[in-house]
């Protein structure tokens, strides 16, 4: 088994797609229209750089996250720095027939700009591989003209406006990118309104058994993992249905169960903190007070 190659550069990007040296040190964008030849060599990497990509067909699977993916047409993949990517064919150097675009470039790219402070609210950098964003052939235009954007202030306008150019197109093509999301969310709300149900169960089932004690309150993570998605991807979702994210779904859950416990036993407060596996009590009313405006003490009262 192959070890993980781990990509810090732009230059070591085309080196391992056998492209030309790039333009710009940080950035690069890329296709298989402008370079028919270039191929990916089979395996596992690690890519520390940002990566956005519009895939239309290829002949090689993608492997990213828990979930392998043979992109449909049209579908936008977003990764951050750290992520391992896999690409399997049945040959070790496949020749890539995509007919999209990539966009790769390094976080020092942005480090200046307010994308830095603002990218980490993109939160589909971080969706899994099979919660990819389908556009329609009017979205791809949109997207392929802000691409073509950066890609001239690449080749031909280095100057000492060209990152501040750059930087402003990249922010414009993740900020499209939301709106497009969004529209997915929309568009598929008879879909979401199962996941809601399920989410439900989920939260229902976990306060009932014995992990709540055990593990404390469930994670984001874990109420992803129980629908068959990331926990960014049901979060985004939940907040478009509810307007609430999955954090402040499992506190309000806790915050009613807590608040039955407190009417409906003879339960102490510190037994109660325990109940929801909290290991101290003063968190636990903290938390009940930051949501209902009374300490526990005072809300067992006032009924």
């Amino acid at each position: 088994m192959k070890d993980i190659i781990n990509i810090n550069k732009i230059s070591e990007v085309h080196k391992v797609l056998d492209l030309e040296s790039p333009t710009h040190p940080l950035i690069s964008v890329f296709s298989t229209k402008d370079n028919p030849n270039y191929v990916v060599s089979k395996g596992k990497y690690r890519i520390n750089l940002y990566m956005i990509s519009l895939k239309t067909t290829s002949n090689c699977e993608m492997v990213y996250g828990r979930n392998s993916y043979d992109f449909q047409e049209g579908s936008m993949l977003y990764t951050s720095p750290g992520q391992v990517i896999s690409f399997e064919a049945d040959q070790e150097n496949t020749v890539l027939t995509d007919e999209g675009w990539t966009i790769v470039f390094h976080p020092d790219l942005i480090r200046n700009a307010t994308l830095a402070n603002t990218i980490s609210e993109y939160s589909f950098f971080d969706y899994e591989v099979n919660e990819a964003l389908h556009v329609s052939e009017k979205e791809k235009q949109i997207l392929l003209d802000i691409v073509n954007n950066i890609k001239r202030e690449i080749i031909d306008n280095i100057d000492k406006h060209s990152q501040e150019i750059i930087n402003i197109n990249l922010e414009s093509l993740l900020k499209y990118s939301n709106r497009y999301y969004d529209r997915q969310f929309y568009t598929r709300t008879n879909l979401n309104k199962g996941y809601l149900v399920r989410f439900e169960k989920f939260l229902k089932d976990y306060f009932a058994s014995e992990l709540l004690i055990n593990q404390g309150l469930p994670t984001v993570q874990q109420c992803g993992e129980a629908l068959n998605m990331s926990g960014y991807y049901l979060s985004d979702l939940l907040k478009v249905e509810t307007g609430k994210s999955t954090k402040e779904h499992i506190t309000l859950y806790m915050i009613e169960q807590a608040k039955t416990k407190l009417l409906g036993s003879n339960s102490s407060v510190s037994e109660i903190a325990f109940d929801f596996g909290f290991e101290y009590p003063q968190h636990f009313s903290k938390l009940f007070k930051s949501k209902t405006g009374y300490s526990p003490t005072e809300y067992r009262t006032l009924n």
